[in-house]
């Protein structure tokens, strides 16, 4: 069953659960500095989208509470709905972090306990259940990995070996830690794709008919690894359930790389503009792709 958050007090879950009713997606958008999520606001205004940004651990380490007071204001300021979500906060000290920093006064709208690095999901539920039940009672929504996915990027741990998700254990797996956001491992891995990708489409489709909208779980599925995909199979997940499409690169690498070429001969003013502008094209495009332009 999900938990006893509800979306009309959390703002992860209203964006979600609508998109869910909709048949859309949510840009789920890496934020690693105050131009990203300026950008992505901007984007979002200008479309109509609703939107989430998110953070690492490793940034909210390295700015602190100030910048995620900063990213949380700016972001619930907005003409649109959107909120924010800490990804892959995997070890008790990340995961601490993002609770007292709620505690004082900067609670995230959702958060990313990721347990999944352990041998069992037995060990994967007694480590995140406490800091779930925790992360709940402060109005956050929670999500879980069940399963592994490889790979790794910047602000995410490198794991070296996937295990894919068993759709029999998800409404288990769920119930248990009283969440209400799943990522599964269907052979998707987090960085770039050295082979095209093989996506196990079937698995999505299991998972939604078993813990997706409609079910007893009514749980949100949650697609990782997401860079160098086709549209194409972006939309195929989003077909089959996933409403929350994370990405990273595809709005990054750009923005980076208006730096690299231009830093030297512009004002900072300036090529922080030109940056925040390849970062905004990026984000618009997949407003486009997932559905959600004009749905905010």
């Amino acid at each position: 069953m999900p938990s006893s958050l509800s979306a009309e007090k959390n703002l992860s879950l209203k964006i979600l659960k609508a998109a869910s009713k909709g048949k859309y997606a949510i840009l789920a958008q890496s934020c690693y500095d105050a131009q990203s999520v300026i950008a992505l606001i901007r984007a979002a205004e200008e479309t109509n989208s609703p939107a989430i940004a998110q953070l690492f651990p490793i940034t909210m380490k390295q700015f602190g509470i100030y910048f995620t007071r900063f990213v949380i204001e700016a972001c619930h300021s907005a003409k649109v709905p959107i909120s924010v979500h800490v990804d892959h906060a995997g070890t008790e000290e990340d995961i601490e972090r993002v609770l007292q920093f709620a505690e004082k006064g900067a609670a995230v709208d959702s958060i990313m306990i990721d347990c999944s690095h352990h041998d069992s999901d037995e060990e994967n539920i007694a480590m995140a259940k406490p800091f779930c039940q925790r992360a709940e009672k402060l109005g956050m929504a929670v999500e879980v990995e069940l399963g592994r996915l490889a790979g790794g990027e910047a602000g995410v741990r490198t794991i070296p070996e996937g295990a894919l998700t068993k759709p029999e254990k998800a409404e288990k797996f769920l119930n248990e830690l009283n969440v209400d956001l799943l990522a599964p491992s269907i052979g998707n891995i987090h960085g770039q794709y050295i082979n095209p990708p093989n996506f196990r489409l079937d698995l999505l489709e299991e998972l939604q008919s078993k813990i997706g909208n409609g079910t007893k779980s009514d749980a949100i599925i949650v697609l990782h690894g997401t860079d160098t995909l086709s549209d194409q199979l972006f939309k195929d997940c989003v077909e089959r359930g996933c409403t929350k499409i994370n990405v990273n690169s595809w709005a990054r690498d750009p923005q980076v790389q208006y730096w690299e070429k231009n830093m030297e001969r512009q004002g900072l003013p300036d090529a922080y503009e030109g940056g925040m502008q390849e970062f905004e094209k990026a984000c618009k495009r997949f407003f486009k792709l997932l559905g959600s332009e004009g749905k905010a």
